[in-house]
């Protein structure tokens, strides 16, 4: 097994995440089986209980992990599909490290931070490697370098480097280089960053530089001067035009080829795949305009993986898709602002817990169903539809969720059977992959090309079965089903009028867009020409 072990300094957010999956996939494009692991040094079991404020989108794992965001950027870049094992966390570790000692499986030690919960780290890492079936590993070690969270998880590779062959490991470390009102790329955070990252016994094979702009040759010579590197390993991460330009613009400062060089790989495999994918991105010329309405807009990682696959939706369409966020809170406070929703060309209700903005986020439902605009509805946005369309199609007046109302006289979503009794939020969810049988004839079928699929879901909450008969009379299909979950609602006869109780988007890949997203775009671009043909 070959390990690459990503390393952050000066400041968090810096873009280790997209460094790393970038790296991963130029090595799979020359042949190699690449996996990655996120270290996130909270004390967090898992992403699952965060706010979407603190830390971003919760992205679900095929297994039910709910993770960081970051690993859905790996699995995109990497065309993969990891497990809550490829998520590390201080509060995994420790949790594991105390049950070990109740057991007595340290056999009455005294259990420390050295040897006990690096050991613990360490073989997590091994055993998650050795189980994906890999050739190279991708390790990323969340936060930045002197913090106190991530001292025991740089302490363990730093043993790693020390037990492994030098041919097997290597260090990247992703740092900063800030311009001055001249114009100049100062460079002496990295220097600090870097003389940190040595105090603790780790020296970087490659550095990384974030920047603006591309780092220019004398910011190049002072770093590599100052921190021991070649200046060939001394890389620019200069801000890209979109993210997936970036295993491009590394790759052609031979970065791949030098990694490959340092840990004794050879490939005579070069894929173009991805290159074709950017190109065709690149060279879209039709515009459309997408709404969509939430409640955590002020944050668009909160909607990451949703912007990702419209994104791909985009792409296979040869249509760039720009986005506006719309808060739905002001949607319920003046009529005016829903009559704005006129000039987009689609509209997307996400998924989300609670009842804020529910109100606003029905009345763009109702509006995209009253005129015919292209609808796609994530999880609590089928929930809304069918509350939507209970109300104004129905003639159930007062319909509602038990989320939002226990006492609705029409409880047309209601929670989990599995559900009731719960305590714990951690991970207590309906999590992860489940199949479901679509409907022959419907969009669901035309969408996917089957009438079996696999997505990912978190929930807790669903379409109440004793409401199904009566809201499917009034012409609403519930096209695809779990056993007697509904999965999927659409409206016939519509442009598109699609919503799903699972997500979508977090299988949807670069080139392989995810059918409803899919779907949803190639709608918005065929009305968009109808409304020129109009005007």
């Amino acid at each position: 097994m070959k390990y690459i072990v990503v390393t952050g300094g000066v400041m968090s957010g810096l873009g280790k995440g997209i460094t790393i999956a970038s790296i991963g996939r130029n090595l799979k494009n020359k042949g190699y089986k690449v996996t990655a692991i996120k270290i996130d040094p909270y004390i967090n079991i898992d992403a699952g209980t965060m706010s979407p404020y603190q830390h971003g989108e919760v992205f679900v794992l095929k297994d039910g992990g709910e993770v960081d965001l970051d690993l859905g950027n790996y699995e995109r870049f990497l065309d993969t599909e990891l497990t809550r094992d490829h998520n590390l966390t201080t509060g995994k570790i420790y949790q594991e490290v105390i049950s070990k000692e109740r057991r007595g499986d340290y056999l009455g030690k005294t259990v420390q931070i050295i040897p006990h919960v690096t050991n613990e780290i360490k073989n997590r890492i091994r055993k998650v490697a050795a189980r994906s079936g890999a050739d190279i590993c991708l390790i990323e070690i969340g936060g930045t370098v002197g913090d106190i969270e991530s001292m025991p998880f740089l302490e363990a590779v730093r043993q790693m480097h020390r037990e492994e062959p030098a041919e097997n490991i290597v260090f990247i470390h992703v740092t900063l280089a800030m311009e001055d009102l001249q114009g100049e790329q100062k460079t002496k955070p990295s220097q600090h960053s870097v003389k940190e990252l040595r105090a603790l016994g780790l020296s970087p094979e490659v550095i990384v530089v974030r920047s603006k702009s591309p780092l220019q040759e004398s910011a190049k010579e002072k770093i590599a001067l100052f921190c021991d590197v070649p200046q060939e390993l001394v890389i620019s991460a200069h801000d890209a035009d979109d993210i997936y330009e970036v295993p491009l613009e590394i790759e052609e400062q031979g970065l791949t080829t030098q990694l490959m060089k340092h840990l004794q790989l050879e490939s005579s495999v070069e894929g173009s795949g991805w290159k074709d994918m950017v190109a065709r991105m690149k060279s879209t010329t039709d515009k459309v305009k997408l709404a969509i309405v939430g409640k955590y807009t002020n944050l668009e990682d909160s909607y990451l993986s949703i912007l990702e696959a419209v994104k791909h939706g985009g792409i296979d369409n040869r249509c760039k898709v720009e986005v506006n966020m719309v808060e739905a809170e002001t949607l319920e406070e003046d009529p005016a602002e829903v009559e704005k929703l006129l000039q987009f060309d689609g509209i997307l209700i996400p998924g989300g817990f609670g009842g804020r903005g529910t109100e606003g986020k029905m009345k763009a439902i109702k509006f995209a169903r009253e005129n015919n605009i292209p609808f796609l509805g994530i999880c609590l946005g089928m929930q809304l539809a069918v509350i939507e369309f209970a109300r104004n199609v129905a003639n159930l007046g007062k319909a509602n969720s038990t989320e939002f109302d226990e006492d609705t006289p029409y409880p047309v979503i209601d929670i989990l059977p599995e559900q009731t009794g719960i305590a714990n939020m951690g991970g207590t969810m309906r999590l992860g992959d489940y199949e479901a049988l679509l409907k022959e004839g419907s969009i669901a079928t035309e969408l996917y090309g089957t009438n079996y699929i696999v997505e990912r879901h978190r929930h807790r909450y669903e379409v109440n079965p004793e409401f199904v008969d009566r809201l499917e009379s009034f012409g609403i299909i519930f096209s695809g089903k779990n056993k007697n979950r509904m999965e999927i609602a659409e409206i016939p006869g519509k442009r598109f009028f699609f919503a799903s109780q699972f997500h979508p988007e977090f299988r949807s890949r670069p080139g392989r867009p995810s059918p409803p997203f899919d779907g949803l775009v190639r709608a918005m671009c065929k009305y968009s020409k109808e409304k020129e043909g109009i005007q």
